[in-house]
């Protein structure tokens, strides 16, 4: 069913809660404190049969230098060229899984690295396989990631899972093979495609395009009121246990908020939103939309929930690569 906003108010909402003065000041000192080199390690892993790829196994130092893992994967024999790689960035929970899972990309003639998100990969029976640990905790939370360290904007997790997306742009640039840089994201990868896209603008880094599917970490006010899923519900179990805290839960979450993000992304971008999305509400992609100061379009699917566009989306995104040149 519709529970949201009508498609000409989506088109004009831009979200409900005000940037902090020191967003910027405060990602600037965060990645200055992660200032290292990603030192990233490739082991070429072609045991999993597939006569038409080369999958390696890659490791980098994210932020505090911790080790994140990951997929580098590109069409065979192509020693010597230089391909544009494109980031992919987790869902929820979800493992990196086997390489079979990521493809389509290295089928239409570019490269793919698959970041692992820290600390996740133990939802679902076939996404598990995860090697990233996430060795810092803060404070009583509830259940799944949404308010690890939520009471204090340094200690919060998404602080680190945004350096570490960043820190993949700057692994997979380290690769013979890299070229150019293409973001993409479905869900909570589409929430840290929009926090990589400007943190990569901080560091001039040059981002081709960001690719943003029913993007997670968006309008995080109005998304925990207006649905009663998981992982927004996460915030709002917390809230219920932590009433007097309400106000400096979402004090912190301001800065991780992909709206905020979006006013700083000048890269050009193809966003997607279901109507029927009632895990990330289509009025939260909107807000981040909306004020994405970069070249953008949006792909609306009316009658699709969390699953977007799926594989139509799959080849819009293709057309658009091809489009600009990509």
């Amino acid at each position: 069913m519709f529970f949201d906003l009508s498609l000409d108010k989506l088109k004009e909402y831009k979200g409900s809660s005000e940037k902090p003065k020191d967003f910027d000041s405060f990602w600037e000192r965060t990645l200055k404190e992660n200032s290292h080199d990603a030192d990233a390690k490739y082991e070429l892993k072609n045991d999993y049969c597939l006569k038409l790829f080369d999958t390696w196994e890659v490791n980098f130092a994210g932020f505090g230098e911790n080790r994140i893992y990951g997929w580098y994967i590109a069409p065979k024999d192509s020693k010597g060229k230089k391909l544009t790689c494109i980031m992919q960035y987790p869902g929820y929970g979800g493992g990196r899984d086997f390489p079979y899972k990521y493809l389509m990309y290295p089928s239409a003639g570019y490269s793919t690295f698959v970041m692992e998100a820290r600390g996740q990969g133990a939802e679902g029976i076939t996404n598990g396989g995860n090697l990233t640990y996430d060795p810092s905790s803060y404070g009583p939370h509830s259940d799944g990631f949404m308010t690890k360290g939520i009471l204090n904007k340094d200690e919060y997790y998404y602080r680190r899972v945004f350096i570490d997306s960043v820190k993949a742009i700057e692994a997979a640039k380290q690769h013979e093979l890299t070229d150019k840089i293409v973001i993409s994201g479905i869900s909570q990868g589409g929430g840290m495609s929009l926090a990589s896209t400007y943190l990569a603008g901080k560091l001039d880094i040059k981002i081709e395009a960001s690719l943003i599917d029913v993007p997670f970490l968006c309008d995080f006010r109005r998304a925990t009121t207006i649905v009663d899923s998981d992982p927004y519900r996460q915030i709002a179990r917390f809230c219920i246990a932590e009433r007097n805290k309400e106000n400096q839960v979402f004090e912190t979450l301001s800065y991780f908020d992909g709206v905020f993000f979006a006013k700083g992304c000048k890269t050009k971008a193809l966003f997607s939103t279901a109507l029927m999305d009632m895990i990330c509400p289509p009025s939260t992609v909107f807000a981040a939309y909306n004020n994405y100061a970069g070249e953008k379009n949006i792909e609306v699917y009316t009658f699709n929930g969390h699953e977007g566009g799926d594989n139509e989306h799959n080849h819009r995104k293709l057309t658009f690569l091809n489009k600009h040149g990509i």
